[in-house]
């Protein structure tokens, strides 16, 4: 895929969209793509978190060991939060055919976001178990998650995710 591909399909992902075309292009240029046939593990439960996923082509079934399971498809943002905190995987994703994903480190998105002049905003984290909803706000070091701030009725609140939800 081109540079414009893949900023387009950055453009379709609800939380990354706040950030604009410049910055969505520097983070599709920083970026890598990855191809995985089916039955490959995107990452395991436990490991490291150090970048979040989108979903470029095929789907990946997430599983969180305790009988739920999503599918996200084309356009889908896979471990979100590992683009804010370091943590382990609560979960693993698995590909369910051919698919390949747009890998964006941590420290690339850091980079991205801290040099742009952005105000801090109210990001839907689907998968966050508390509240749903996370204060990201530019700081000396690029993000700190204030607890005070999750679950504030003032969140921005995005349209339906790609990400479709099955419990066992």
């Amino acid at each position: 895929m081109s540079i414009e591909d893949d900023v387009a399909l950055l453009e379709r992902v609800p939380t990354l969209r706040l950030l604009g075309t410049t910055s969505l292009r520097m983070l599709a240029i920083g970026s890598e793509q990855r191809d995985f046939a089916g039955g490959d593990v995107l990452f395991n439960a436990g490991e490291d978190a150090d970048a979040g996923y989108i979903v470029q082509r095929g789907a990946f079934r997430i599983e969180d060991g305790g009988g739920v399971e999503i599918i996200a498809g084309l356009g889908a943002l896979i471990g979100e939060l590992a683009l804010v905190v370091a943590m382990p995987r609560p979960s693993t994703a698995i590909a369910l055919e051919h698919s390949s994903v747009i890998r964006v480190a941590r420290s690339l998105f850091q980079r991205v976001v801290k040099h742009q002049k952005m105000e801090p905003v109210m990001v839907h984290c689907p998968n966050h178990q508390a509240g749903n909803r996370v204060r990201i706000e530019r700081t000396e070091s690029p993000f700190v998650l204030p607890q005070s701030e999750i679950g504030n009725e003032e969140a921005t609140e995005f349209p339906a995710h790609p990400l479709k939800k099955h419990v066992r």
